[in-house]
Formats: C-alpha cells, sequence, structure tokens
C-alpha cells in the first residue's frame, strides 16, 4: 500500500457523518455498505488481508455518489479511495464477473452505438408489462430508462457568438448526452453564444473516459481522456453539461500526470453553470412561468461542489418558481452505469427521488446530467406521476429565446 493510501484510509475517524447521507447504507443498514465500512475494509486489505468476493461486493455496492465526502467533518478523501480500490477490484474480477461489465463498456463510451442500440430499446417499451418482466433485470432497466426518440440536432464545428465576443470554449458533447439528450447540446451551444462565446465543437470528440474512470478501468479511461485532449486546444475554457464528466476532466491531470497539457486543460474545465456565473449573464431573459424543482447530481454538487451557480441562473429566470426538494443529498440512483449493473436497488432510490421530488408541488425537475434525467423519468412514470424534466441549459435556452415553458421536458 502507498504512503498516501494509508493516509488517506487513517484520516477516517469513523465517527458516522457520512452514514445518513450514503444511499446503500440508508438502503439496507448495513456498516460495511457504509463509507466508514468499506473504509475498514480497504484497512484489512492494507494489512494483508486477501480482497475477497464478499470485500468486492460491498466495494461494488458503492455508487461513487460522494455525498460522504461533503458529510465528512474531517475531509476524507473518499472519492480517491473507492477510485483507487475498485482499479484493485477490477484485478481481481473473475471472467464471470466481467461479461455484464465488458458489454456495457463495450456500449455507453461510443456514441455512434448508442444511437444504434437505442431505437430497439424504445421499441420494447411498446410491449405489454407482462412480456416486458419476462426481459432479464438488465435489459428491462436499459429499456426503462431509455428516453424518447427525438430527432438528431447536428452542431457545426464552431457556433459563432452573437454580438461581441467575449469568451472562446470549447464544448463537451459527451457519449449518453450526445445519444440520448441532442436537444440539450444544442441548448447549451445556444446560450454559450448568446452569452457572447464562440463555440468549438470538435466532431471527432469522444468519450471523455468518466464512466471507465468511476468504475476502476483507469487504463480505458486514460486512452478515452487523452483523445480529449487531442481534440481541444486553443480554448479559454472546456465547458461540460454532463455531471460525470466535468468531474472527471477536472482530475485529468490526476489521471494524465505525464502529459503537460492535461496539467493545462484541467484548471480549465467549468460545468456550463459555473461558466455563466463566473462570464456573468449579459442575454435578455423572457419569462418562463413554471414551478420547478432543481435536482443536484451528485457528481455536480458532491464531486464538483456547484450547488449555488445552477440555482442562481434559474432564479434569475422571470416566472419561474424554484423549489427545493426534501433530503437532496441522497443520490437518485443512476450514477454512471451503477443502475444498469444493479436494477433492484437502484430502482428504490430512483422511487425515493421521484416521490420527493412530487412533494414540492412543481410540475417540472430542472438537474443537470443524462442519467439522473432518465433515473428519474423512470421512477416518476413507475409511481404513477409523469413529471415534465428538463437540463439546466434548456431552461436557460427557453428563456433567452422566448420559448413557451410547454416545450420543456
Amino acid at each position: 500500500m502507498t504512503a498516501d493510501r494509508s493516509e488517506l484510509i487513517n484520516d477516517c475517524v469513523h465517527c458516522g457523518f457520512c452514514l445518513p447521507t450514503c444511499p446503500t447504507y440508508v438502503l439496507w443498514g448495513e456498516e460495511m455498505d457504509s463509507p466508514r465500512g468499506r473504509i475498514q475494509l480497504m484497512l484489512q486489505e492494507s494489512q494483508g488481508e486477501p480482497l475477497t468476493a464478499t470485500m468486492a461486493g460491498h466495494f461494488d455496492a458503492c455508487l461513487g455518489c460522494m455525498a460522504c465526502v461533503t458529510a465528512c467533518p474531517s475531509g476524507v478523501r473518499y472519492d480517491k479511495l473507492i477510485t483507487e480500490t475498485r482499479a484493485m477490484v477490477e484485478e481481481v474480477r473473475p471472467p464471470s464477473g466481467r461479461a455484464l461489465r465488458a458489454a456495457v463498456f463495450a456500449l455507453f463510451p461510443y456514441h455512434r452505438r448508442l444511437r444504434v442500440a437505442k431505437a430497439p430499446l424504445v421499441g420494447y417499451r411498446m410491449l405489454g408489462m407482462p412480456l416486458r418482466r419476462r426481459l432479464p433485470a438488465t435489459l428491462r432497466t436499459l429499456v426503462d430508462l431509455a428516453p424518447p426518440l427525438r430527432r438528431a440536432v447536428p452542431l457545426p464545428p464552431l457556433v459563432h457568438a452573437l454580438g461581441p465576443r467575449r469568451a472562446r470554449v470549447g464544448m463537451l458533447t459527451g457519449c449518453v448526452q450526445h445519444a440520448f439528450f441532442p436537444s440539450v447540446n444544442a441548448a447549451t451551444a445556444r446560450v454559450l453564444a448568446a452569452e457572447g462565446c464562440d463555440v468549438v465543437i470538435p466532431p471527432a470528440q469522444g468519450c471523455c473516459g468518466a464512466l471507465s474512470l468511476h468504475s476502476g478501468r483507469r487504463d480505458e479511461a486514460a486512452r478515452f481522456a487523452s483523445a480529449i485532449l487531442d481534440a481541444f486546444t486553443g480554448v479559454d475554457a472546456l465547458v461540460v453539461n454532463a455531471a460525470g464528466c466535468g468531474s472527471a476532466l477536472k482530475e485529468i491531470a490526476e489521471l494524465l500526470p505525464d502529459d503537460p497539457r492535461a496539467a493545462a486543460l484541467a484548471p480549465k474545465v467549468r460545468d456550463l453553470s459555473e461558466f455563466l456565473v463566473e462570464l456573468a449573464p449579459v442575454a435578455p431573459r423572457h419569462p418562463v412561468p413554471v414551478t420547478a424543482a432543481y435536482h443536484d447530481a451528485c457528481h455536480l454538487g458532491h464531486a464538483q461542489g456547484v450547488r449555488a451557480q445552477p440555482r442562481a441562473l434559474l432564479r434569475a429566470v422571470p416566472g419561474l418558481d424554484l423549489r427545493e426538494i426534501p433530503d437532496p443529498e441522497i443520490c437518485c440512483g443512476s450514477a454512471g452505469i451503477w443502475n444498469i449493473l444493479n436494477p433492484g436497488p437502484a430502482a428504490e432510490l430512483g422511487d425515493r427521488k421521484a416521490r420527493d421530488v412530487l412533494s414540492t408541488g412543481a410540475s417540472l425537475l430542472v438537474t443537470a446530467n443524462p442519467g439522473c434525467l432518465m433515473q428519474i423519468a423512470a421512477a416518476a412514470s413507475r409511481v404513477g406521476a409523469p413529471l415534465r424534466l428538463a437540463h439546466t441549459a434548456q431552461v436557460l435556452d427557453a428563456s433567452i429565446r422566448g420559448v413557451r415553458p410547454e416545450t420543456l421536458g
């Protein structure tokens, strides 16, 4: 064990502040499925105990939501610990446990493959519920999560600023965002242009490596991240509209320590809301009369600490009534690919989040991550109260363009 890892493990004083914020502890009440319990397992492994299948199961059960990092009064870097530990788990995972993960990672980091897969998934949704229940759990989850088919919105390599240019920014289009929510990327580009930005959108850009990194597939993540460095040069900022991607890209220098381009790019990575607040919006806003609740995507709120900025932008929209969701620190159960690998508990967390959202009386849920959009939409449908959902970029775009709120979601 490295000295750094030993120090991180020993930072935990087992106070228990993390327990009520941990989704798996909230679900099961098991100590080994809490952050401090997993850190205890890490300590045992570091002292020579073999990494068993049971231990690996507790590490796999972690959503990686980082709510414990926010809650911890001792500043324990659980995010670094679980990422390193997951890489160790991947090294000893038996072949029988690799098949589903291999299939997932052959699909999700590739937006073209996702687009091809989307149509049959939506088609399966047309099956009656008795027939859908016969589908394998993973496939049934994918069918429930897949958003409605939407027309692709092609974006040019460069979107020019409207009015005087205030910045030249790169825009990450992502994998799931690109394939399943092209309208979010189009709205993001329009908002940035309206705020005086030249928006560089390299057509050859691919996956940023976030899903791989957060699942312990470090070498794979490094390959994807290196390609991102090739795609984005000469920009003032790299604007990201997916929380997990932004979190990973802000750590790209740690993933690629020997590449000076990574050290140069990391400080330029900004979530869309973070960048807009720093830039100071100037585009006129039109009323969007709607009652909306804002959901903190875990890798935006907990991993990046970006909470105030999206709320400030939404509150500045005339006519928008912003509501807060109960227990906002609890993950919705999406967590990258966690809901696909753990469909049962993910559905429990999703249903809980949907009920919390509905309790606010809001007619629109706003969030900043495609996984959250799909997870909460599916959960709302299950609990019998379908919600309209929109990305923060779409709400801002509607206000700038004077579009009716009925078009959102």
